[in-house]
């Protein structure tokens, strides 16, 4: 079981709508959890350790390592140990702050998220120790799964963490993509953009990633970048950041851009290092699974898309637009039907909207404006991580009477999205979905049901 409330969400508003939605919600949750998906990717038989057609001898290797960071690590780091047991010498890996459980033989140590700290940079002065003294028979596996970016801070000499959590809090308040977003953190970072597979030579760096990302390729520091410095320069201008990033950033970035011996390294430059990457999965798996998943519950259905971004507010109505069309004149598909979208939207925060909410609460209840009076339609936006935003609410369930019962409890939720305030919309309307850990982070699910 994924999701902790299903009964208190399924007690009210179209019952039989959100009985369904959140039945393939689980079920696709669950297709993507890492552990499993580690076990599927490692294979160990006579000695002989096999990672997606790569394999290696155990007698001849004098050290297994296991680092990284991520939300949903701790799965990976478990089945590395699971599977290889007695023949792994340790390491460590960094996970978001409320992630109590622990490992045997990989340290696991709380970070913050989505904001960089003292915990985090501590622990990744760990892992680039393990990185460098590694040797040419030790192989170490790498662990990267969505919020590895904040939880293995590591800034270049000059930036101090508190630079450091100043750009990430401007980065996220600007609803920049997270392209955008990388672009800037490789470029400030001892270890992003591929830094850490070189600083791992001579040993050998297999990583596991579980792919967060539009782009649906692997990414992290072990993967070679194809951005640059003034691409980095480029993108604060862009978001209208630059006045406001710390001097010794624009400083470093300067630096960088006029001298190309400081790049990151290319995806051609660590093509030629024992640096391997591999995808264990993504929200692509997760997409199709909810799609057999509403086949087999008798629904028509469709993955509208993969790659969904843009304003949280605009992409529910945009959505919500979608389901009022099927119900109304059964196109692009007929009720009872499933429309399945994958991503991650944003939220663009200006400074005196302070409220506590997430992407997903908002899409949901702007979607929820928009199906006001619709009869048998349901709405569900869920992060795959179990989180939405700076909140513990993974995301938010609503329906055709949503608006109604929050007028009737007199909630204005137009108001309350001005202010991305949506958290207390969805818990005083028993509509924000909780769960367990999830061991997954592969973006966003958004489901809309119509019967």
């Amino acid at each position: 079981m994924v999701i902790k409330n299903i009964d208190e969400l399924t007690s009210h508003g179209f019952k039989e709508g959100r009985k369904l939605a959140l039945e393939i919600c689980e079920y696709a949750i669950r297709s993507v959890n890492a552990l499993d998906l580690t076990k599927k990717f490692l294979n160990l038989k006579d000695h002989i350790l096999e990672i997606k057609g790569l394999h290696w001898d155990l007698a001849k290797l004098n050290n297994i390592y296991v680092i990284g960071g991520g939300k949903a690590t701790y799965a990976i780091g478990k089945a590395v140990e699971e599977i290889l047991r007695e023949h792994l010498t340790g390491g460590i890996i960094t996970v978001k702050k409320g992630e109590k459980r622990r490992l045997k033989k990989i340290k696991v140590v709380e970070a913050g998220h989505p904001l960089p700290d003292e915990d985090g940079y501590k622990a990744t002065k760990e892992i680039v120790d393990i990185a460098q003294k590694a040797g040419q028979e030790d192989l170490i596996i790498c662990a990267i799964t969505g919020g590895a970016s904040a939880l293995m801070p590591q800034p270049e000499d000059g930036i101090s963490m508190n630079d450091l959590k100043t750009i990430t809090k401007l980065l996220l308040d600007s609803g920049a993509p997270i392209e955008d977003i990388n672009t800037v953190r490789n470029h400030i970072s001892k270890i992003k953009g591929g830094r850490l597979a070189k600083m791992a030579q001579p040993a050998t760096i297999v990583s596991l990633i579980l792919i967060d990302e539009i782009a649906g390729e692997p990414w992290g520091p072990t993967v070679g970048d194809k951005t640059t410095f003034d691409e980095a320069i480029k993108s604060l201008k862009k978001h209208k950041l630059w006045e406001a990033v710390p001097e010794s950033i624009k400083t470093h970035l300067i630096k960088g851009k006029e001298n190309p011996s400081m790049e990151t390294p290319s995806p051609e430059e660590l093509r030629q290092l024992k640096a391997y990457n591999s995808a264990i999965g993504n929200n692509i798996l997760m997409c199709e699974a909810a799609q057999k998943k509403a086949e087999a519950l008798g629904l028509n259905s469709v993955i509208l898309t993969c790659e969904l971004e843009g304003e949280s507010r605009e992409a529910g109505i945009s959505l919500a637009g979608i389901a009022k069309e099927i119900r109304k004149r059964n196109r692009p598909l007929k009720p009872p039907c499933a429309v399945i979208a994958g991503g991650e939207t944003t939220v663009k925060i200006q400074a005196n909207e302070r409220g506590l909410g997430g992407p997903n609460q908002e899409f949901a209840l702007a979607a929820s404006l928009k199906i006001s009076g619709q009869e048998n339609i349901t709405i569900c936006a869920i992060g795959t991580d179990g989180t939405d935003g700076p909140t513990e609410i993974a995301g938010a369930i609503v329906d055709g009477r949503t608006r109604q019962r929050a007028e009737e409890a007199g909630i204005n939720i137009f108001e309350s999205l001005s202010q991305h305030d949506s958290s207390q919309v969805a818990i005083k309307l028993k509509d924000a979905v909780y769960t367990y850990p999830t061991d997954t982070n592969v973006m966003d699910l958004y489901l809309m049901i119509i019967l």
